[in-house]
């Protein structure tokens, strides 16, 4: 590497067969970035391939590429400028184009400037850098990144402060037992246990006092009298019509149907079976 690539801090690199010192000194300062001298900057003229540029890793400020043929600008070429570039330095580029061709150029030019890493891409008009015979022509300004690819930085969390809640002492408390009334107080009564001995049939006692002699009276099958089976009455009327309609106490369930007033008698093949 040579000493006037060590110290210079402004590249310009283009396929013509020579550059302007002062049209790029000029096209620099209309760009807005401070003038630099004549020696701090490095001329590369009838560039037709992409290479590794003399200079070490961000070390220049500005990067100013002028093609007349627009494909030479390639990936390689934009990734070397990006190399070459302080973080923050800025990329001039400069094709000719076609009359027809100028939106789509920009187009392309912008995507390739994204692609490669650069940010804030502007496409501007420079009057310092048309060329004799230059119809047509996209110029777009762009910039390298402020960090350092590849670094890292903590991000700093924000704690959400949840709003503190004020328990007031003096507030008003329903006392539970205020909640009780009288009947709910009193002790609940158990219920008797039988006093009747325990047999095998378990009947009541003669001196039951639990209440089993009054459940047997009760229980005992209420049985028919002689008028009943042989002049049979029915205050609903449905005694007679079988067991389907009669009622659960009914003196007559069991027996099989009949008419009011005819006696009640089985049938003659009651106990035959049905097999």
């Amino acid at each position: 590497m040579d000493s006037a690539a060590k110290k210079a801090n402004s590249l310009v690199v283009t396929d013509n067969v020579v550059a302007s010192i002062s049209s790029v000194l000029s096209t620099i300062k209309e760009v807005g970035i401070e003038v630099v001298g004549e020696n701090e900057t490095v001329v590369m003229t009838q560039v037709t391939a992409s290479r590794q540029l003399p200079m070490e890793s961000s070390s220049l400020d500005v990067v100013l590429s002028i093609f007349n043929k627009s494909a030479l600008l390639n990936e390689q070429w934009l990734e070397e400028f990006l190399r070459v570039l302080r973080p923050g330095g800025t990329i001039i580029a400069h094709i000719s184009v076609g009359n027809e061709q100028t939106d789509q150029s920009k187009s392309s030019l912008e995507r390739k400037l994204v692609i490669a890493g650069y940010l804030e891409s502007q496409v501007i008009q420079l009057k310092s850098l048309l060329l004799p015979n230059e119809r047509q022509s996209v110029t777009i300004k762009a910039k390298k990144p402020s960090w350092t690819i590849g670094s890292s930085f903590s991000i700093k969390r924000s704690t959400k402060v949840l709003p503190k809640i004020q328990i007031d002492d003096d507030s008003d408390l329903i006392d539970e037992d205020s909640l009780l009334t009288e009947e709910d107080l009193k002790k609940p009564q158990l219920p008797v246990v039988g006093d009747c001995e325990v047999g095998s049939t378990r009947k009541a006692c003669k001196n039951c006092t639990c209440g089993r002699a009054e459940e047997e009276v009760k229980a005992v099958k209420i049985g028919l009298t002689d008028e009943q089976l042989n002049n049979p009455q029915s205050a609903c009327g449905s005694c007679g019509l079988g067991d389907a309609f009669r009622c659960g106490g009914c003196p007559y369930r069991g027996l099989p149907p009949f008419k009011k007033g005819e006696k009640v008698a089985l049938p003659g093949n009651f106990l035959v079976s049905d097999f």
